[in-house]
């Protein structure tokens, strides 16, 4: 009998199995679907389905950047325990994702899950996904990614694999970014994001909706102390202030010296190299936040 695209996918959507595991149960049981699912099954193929509605709280973070340094992704992948999330066949998982995301740039993890894998073109993401369930046992999934390519990339990973930065910097000299003082202060930065955890940048960046309702919760405070509304208003400067300070990449106080803020180290390293340095983006993922 001949096995068609649409048997496969019927299959395919009754039990999440591979594109090829449902080609050859099909074909094995010639075509006759109830059968195949069964086969599936007796194999251990389509687990999958059985497993989506659990909750899926572990996983890790995964990196990758070119050879070049100016191409980054970090993915989080997330599985039921921690015990799978070290297994060799998770990781390999996190990493072929990671190297894909670079490969193609798809809009969103739904959009992932429909492409073809760039080293295997017969997979599609779904089913690698749905193959690396069968195996361990657990639900998991691709969360997040950010991909970056507008600069040098550097990365971090802290905590086994729970706690990725990404960083994106730009310098007016290509040379200059090689020099081991450059990658440290790259470095630095990822490891200070990931311990300070700031919202953005600077101010022009933090959302303004997060603003608004510090802001609002600040006035509040001074009205409940007996404060006049009009006195609130003015005292609302300084706590605003103090809130930019330790939310704000480049006003953060360093974590290696507190002596002094992130601006003050990128000014510092910038004049040590005679470079135009700064910092363009980054990404902070936490498993499971």
């Amino acid at each position: 009998m001949n096995i068609t695209s649409q048997m496969v996918k019927e299959l395919r959507d009754k039990t999440n199995a591979g594109m090829m595991d449902c080609k050859k149960a099909l074909t094995e049981t010639d075509g006759d679907m109830e059968k195949a699912v069964d086969l599936l099954r007796q194999k251990g193929l389509a687990v999958a389905q059985k497993r989506a509605g659990r909750a899926t709280s572990e996983g890790l973070v995964e990196t990758y950047i070119q050879d070049d340094g100016k191409l980054g992704v970090m993915v989080e992948v997330n599985c039921e325990t921690d015990f799978v999330a070290k297994s060799d066949a998770f990781i390999d998982f996190a990493k072929n994702v990671a190297v894909h995301v670079a490969e193609t740039s798809p809009a969103s993890p739904a959009d992932l899950m429909d492409q073809k894998f760039v080293k295997n073109p017969a997979l599609s993401i779904q089913d690698m996904l749905n193959e690396l369930v069968a195996k361990l046992g657990e639900n998991s999934g691709v969360k997040r990614f950010v991909k970056f390519n507008e600069g040098i990339i550097e990365t971090y990973i802290h905590a086994g694999g729970k706690l990725g930065v990404m960083v994106e910097l730009t310098c007016d000299n290509d040379s200059v970014a090689k020099k081991p003082e450059f990658v440290e202060f790259a470095k630095n930065i990822c490891m200070h994001i990931a311990a300070a955890n700031p919202v953005s940048i600077n101010r022009e960046e933090v959302p303004a909706d997060l603003a608004e309702r510090e802001r609002n919760i600040f006035i509040q405070q001074a009205i409940d102390s007996g404060k006049p509304a009009n006195i609130a208003e003015k005292m609302v400067g300084g706590k605003m202030d103090r809130f930019f300070a330790e939310s704000c990449l480049l006003e953060q106080k360093f974590v290696k010296n507190p002596d002094i803020s992130i601006q003050d180290l990128l000014k510092e390293v910038a004049a040590k190299l005679g470079a135009s340095i700064s910092i363009k983006r980054f990404a902070r993922f936490q498993v499971g936040v």
